[in-house]
């Protein structure tokens, strides 16, 4: 499968995953108009080739925002990471100012500088504290960020700013995406956008990746209502099982439209987008869900859906369109080495898609030791995938 074809088609809807069901009542508007009451813009300032937009702000008109960030676990987190820690007030946040291109991580101590200028710059652009404004960056690692250029971009950007500018937004926080990941959507009488980037450095808990969600819906508990969404999609996802230094996800609420969010909705929204992530994985060609069950405790189903989905063996084979239900048998045993298990053969587990010409392949795996379950949803490992690793920084 080719990048083209394996990005969303002219016409097709945003919830194209076999695994997400959209939400009844449900309009799919035009994801470069943000939710009302949000503007955007971008620019380039030269992180990245080709001219392409690498510095986005997004900010939110009304002072009664609320709002929730969700960020990598990893412990050595990039500096905007830290900033956002230490410095922002999460549950206020009114913008967001983002670069691609340079991760600002592993920058010492002028790399926290940069990023704290960073947002005071956005902060004094758009005339609000610098604690209400969230910071994000995504790129190589270990390269000091050029952040003269990236604070006239901050200028530049917050001269552009439009309800219309999703689109440009969304541009500016891809690195190796092969198609954006955004939608705007209008369901039980509020209105939601979302943007995402991410294709390699991908296991969250958090992946490689950047999500920003606006909404004009009244949202009670944002950091609930987002971590929660946040379990059931980027939680699950894994490319290549490596957690990013610069995961970060903001939902910013309004309550413009004095209505709450539909139901599910945030969680349909970002399980489409993390599946999306996982489609777009470098190099990918097919997608896999791995669904384990039986299990002697949540933990442990976790604990063995994570080893097959990360296996290279049931990574290749999904490449290859190889039925080889033995990998997954060695993955599962290898997860759960010490333990007193059965042997697991044949029919336990259900490999066909594995081998089969579709594009979303299920796997199913019972252990027979419990009741507990629990699903991850994982790219294939091929040749290209090599190829842009190989080359990413030269």
């Amino acid at each position: 499968m080719s990048g083209a074809e394996a990005g969303p088609q002219a016409g097709e809807s945003f919830f194209r995953s076999r695994w997400v069901s959209a939400p009844a009542g449900i309009e799919e508007l035009d994801p470069a108009q943000l939710a009302p009451g949000f503007r955007a813009g971008g620019v380039h300032c030269g992180l990245k080739g080709g001219g392409r937009t690498d510095v986005g702000l997004i900010v939110c008109d009304s002072e009664q925002v609320s709002s929730a960030l969700v960020l990598t676990r990893n412990a050595s987190a990039a500096a905007p990471i830290r900033v956002c820690r230490e410095v922002v007030d999460r549950g206020r946040v009114r913008a967001a100012v983002v670069n691609s291109g340079n991760a600002n991580a592993e920058t010492g101590a002028q790399g926290h500088v940069d990023a704290l200028a960073m947002c005071a710059r956005a902060a004094a652009a758009l005339g609000l504290e610098t604690a209400n404004v969230a910071i994000a960056e995504t790129g190589t690692i270990g390269v000091p960020l050029p952040v003269e250029a990236v604070l006239g971009g901050i200028d530049e950007a917050a001269q552009s700013l439009s309800r219309d500018n999703g689109g440009t937004f969304s541009d500016a926080i891809t690195t190796t995406d092969r198609w954006p990941k955004r939608c705007t959507l209008r369901a039980g009488g509020v209105t939601l956008s979302a943007q995402a980037k991410g294709a390699g450095m991908i296991e969250p808990r958090m992946a490689t990746m950047l999500c920003f969600v606006q909404t004009d819906a009244v949202v009670s508990d944002p950091d609930v209502a987002l971590r929660e969404a946040v379990d059931a999609s980027f939680n699950r996802i894994t490319v290549d099982g490596q957690m990013s230094t610069n995961d970060t996800v903001l939902l910013q609420a309004s309550g413009a439209s004095g209505q709450p969010l539909p139901d599910g909705l945030l969680e349909a929204v970002l399980t489409q987008l993390a599946i999306e992530i996982v489609r777009d994985g470098e190099g990918a060609a097919r997608i896999g869900r791995i669904e384990v069950s039986e299990a002697a405790s949540a933990a442990e189903a976790e604990r063995v859906a994570r080893a097959v989905a990360n296996s290279q063996l049931v990574k290749t084979a999904l490449f290859g369109r190889d039925p080889n239900w033995g990998r997954i048998a060695q993955a599962a045993g290898a997860a759960l080495a010490g333990e007193d298990l059965e042997e697991i053969g044949a029919g336990s587990i259900d490999a066909a898609e594995l081998g089969a010409e579709v594009d979303e392949a299920e796997i199913g795996l019972r252990l027979g030791r419990g009741e507990h379950r629990a699903h991850v949803w994982f790219s294939d490992l091929g040749y290209e995938y090599v190829r842009v690793n190989a080359e990413y920084t030269t």
